[in-house]
């Protein structure tokens, strides 16, 4: 019998052959309450898997775990990242990689949770090494966004990198920059460089099990309604406005979370709040459908699919060797 460093009993026998256990899917499904069951049963680390929940502004807004849940287990790269920064995947990936490695060096699991995808992939598959773009051209991007409208700039960066393109929709504004940018700095389209085989690897090596939640999609859409209000109970119009506060850039990846333009606007007037409740569940069910399109098209190795919501499911039933 041993007990992890918060005291807790544990009974179960540890086999680190498998350091690495991701628990993914959808927003609104309860990943992060399966997290904590597991770690009570297996004593390990939760790390964070969602790009908008290392913000440390947006804790109810982005459902980041409570305060109380983060004093059960350590939790990781939650609320870490000042919203005035640009927080990418490669940071990801390498910041995952410190502590994954400090927990293989603990003999401790590593239970990482969350629902971007694109993070959890290019940690296991890979990034190309592709450069550094220039604030800039950053900015030039908005600029002609701004000027020549969603649907006209989607025409034209289809025009340079059609395969980037047909992985997004028109209305992901930040991906479709992402992809403008690349092609006008390097002269070369983002799907050029993503098949690049020179990519740097984070996961060489290391054994990984993945546990993929993905409900039925008006159940979820439900999940997502019941939250949202359950926010606006725990103070988000606040949180939002101590946002605003700051004045930081528009184009920052935090004022773009779900909520915050829809909060935004309640707050200037322009909507009342049930415009802003109606407006931000439909936000949040739409990025859903991306997910669940995003989850179920992936190449990645799942270990099991579940078309149950977490809660469903005993953990201690599950194999993490």
């Amino acid at each position: 019998m041993r007990t992890n460093h918060y005291g807790l009993l544990l009974n179960l026998k540890i086999n680190l052959k498998l350091p690495l256990i991701f628990i993914v899917g959808p927003t609104a499904v309860g990943k992060s309450n399966f997290a904590l069951r597991i770690a009570k049963i297996l004593g390990g680390e939760i790390i964070n898997a969602d790009s908008m929940q290392v913000y440390s502004e947006l804790r109810t807004l982005t459902a980041r775990p409570s305060l109380n849940d983060e004093k059960l287990f350590p939790h990781h790269l939650y609320g870490y990242i000042k919203g005035s920064e640009r927080y990418n995947v490669f940071k990801w990936c390498n910041d995952l990689s410190e502590i994954v490695n400090r927990n293989i060096n603990k003999n401790i699991y590593s239970i990482i949770v969350g629902g971007t995808g694109m993070y959890i992939d290019k940690y296991l598959n890979g990034i190309s090494k592709i450069p550094t773009i220039p604030e800039d051209y950053k900015k030039n991007s908005s600029e002609i966004l701004k000027k020549i409208g969603q649907k006209k700039f989607y025409e034209e960066t289809k025009r340079i990198d059609k395969v980037s393109c047909q992985k997004i929709s028109i209305n992901d504004t930040q991906r479709l920059k992402r992809i403008w940018e690349v092609y006008q700095y390097t002269n070369k389209p983002l799907s050029e460089w993503q098949i690049d085989k020179d990519k740097k690897i984070f996961s060489k090596n290391l054994k990984y099990k993945i546990f993929l939640f993905s409900p039925n999609r008006e159940k979820i859409y439900l999940s997502v309604n019941e939250r949202f209000k359950r926010m606006i109970n725990s103070g988000v119009i606040d949180e939002v406005r101590n946002l605003l506060k700051l004045k930081l850039n528009t184009s920052l990846p935090i004022m773009r979370a779900h909520g915050v333009p829809e909060i935004s606007n309640f707050l200037e007037g322009k909507i009342n709040l049930e415009e802003c409740i109606k407006n931000s569940q439909q936000v949040t069910r739409n990025y859903v459908k991306r997910q669940l399109t995003w989850w179920r098209s992936s190449k990645l190795d799942f270990t099991n699919i579940f078309e149950e919501f977490p809660e469903n499911i005993d953990a201690k039933s599950l194999n993490f060797e």
